[in-house]
């Protein structure tokens, strides 16, 4: 994965590394923190992050 495919959040401020990406596929989405662009990432199934989403939008 690029670091090009990873997107924060429009509502960010800018230069602010609090916050963090999303990088999404046809097949997964992956969640990383921004401050450690390196470290951990979490991966979920298409079907998941549509739900987790629309929950959050509820």
């Amino acid at each position: 994965m690029t670091d090009t495919s990873w997107k924060k959040s429009r509502r960010s401020l800018a230069g602010d590394n609090n916050c963090v990406e999303v990088r999404l596929t046809p097949h997964f989405t992956a969640v990383r923190d921004s401050k450690n662009p390196d470290g951990s990432r979490l991966y979920f199934t298409k079907e998941a992050w549509m739900t987790f989403v629309s929950t959050l939008k509820a």
